[in-house]
C-alpha cells in the first residue's frame, strides 16, 4: 500500500470470535475490489463473514462520506484481525473441581484504498 494515497479505515473491537476464525475469511477478500468483497462475504456461511461485512460497509461509507472517494474504484488494501482481551471463565467438573477456559475476542480492521486505472486488474 502506498503511503501517499488516501485510505479509509474501519474497525471493530472486542468482537466475540476467535481471531483465527476471522483471518480465514479475511484471506478471501484481501486485495479484491470492494464490490467483489461484499459479494464474497454475503455468500459465505461463516459467522466471521457477517462481522467483516459490517466493518467493510462502514469503511466504504467512511471512504465516500469523509474522503469523497469513488465507490467503484475502492479495493481492500489491508484487512487483518488482532487478538483482543480474553474473557476467563470456569466450568464445574466432577468432584467439586473447576476447569478454566477462555472466550477469545478480536479486533477486526479493514482499510480501503482507491485503485487508479494503471493498477486495475
Amino acid at each position: 500500500m502506498a503511503d501517499n494515497l488516501t485510505t479509509a479505515t474501519a474497525m471493530t473491537k472486542n468482537a466475540r470470535i476467535s481471531p483465527y476464525k476471522v483471518r480465514q475469511v479475511l484471506e478471501l477478500i484481501r486485495g479484491k475490489s470492494a464490490e467483489k468483497a461484499v459479494t464474497i462475504l454475503k455468500f459465505s456461511d461463516k459467522k466471521a463473514a457477517r462481522m467483516i461485512l459490517k466493518v467493510l460497509n462502514s469503511a466504504m461509507a467512511n471512504a465516500e462520506h469523509n474522503y469523497g472517494m469513488d465507490l467503484d474504484k475502492l479495493y481492500v488494501a489491508e484487512a487483518f484481525a488482532n487478538q483482543g482481551p480474553m474473557m476467563k471463565r470456569f466450568r464445574p467438573v466432577s468432584m467439586g473441581r473447576a476447569h478454566p477456559y477462555v472466550h477469545k475476542t478480536s479486533h477486526i480492521t479493514v482499510t480501503l484504498g482507491e485503485r487508479h486505472q494503471e493498477e486495475k486488474k
